[in-house]
């Protein structure tokens, strides 16, 4: 019998992604995109810009306020974006 050469696309896919070290700023993507499901609409709208660099999520928000509150729950976001992505992609969390 002959061996096929057959591979499941969704393998493909992450052997390219693998390859071409990729995988790390898709994770990085889910993430930002999991923000607004994990802190809710009214949060994610005083939200302005949003970047990771270097295994820390950095966060720009434009109320005082809300700094402080998003500040002290620091721990608690971290765990609940890294399992919102699926992977562990930050540490922790700078917010301006």
């Amino acid at each position: 019998m002959k061996k096929s050469n057959e591979i499941l696309l969704k393998d493909a896919i992450e052997a390219f992604l693998k390859d071409n070290n990729l995988q790390t700023k898709l994770n990085e993507t889910k993430l930002i995109g999991a923000w607004e499901e994990v802190t809710g609409k009214l949060i994610s709208r005083h939200t302005n810009q949003m970047y990771v660099k270097d295994r820390t999520l950095f966060v720009k928000v434009d109320s005082a306020a809300l700094r402080e509150e998003l500040t002290y729950q620091r721990s608690k976001l971290v765990k609940k974006l890294n399992s919102a992505a699926g992977f562990e992609v930050i540490e922790d969390i700078k917010i301006n």
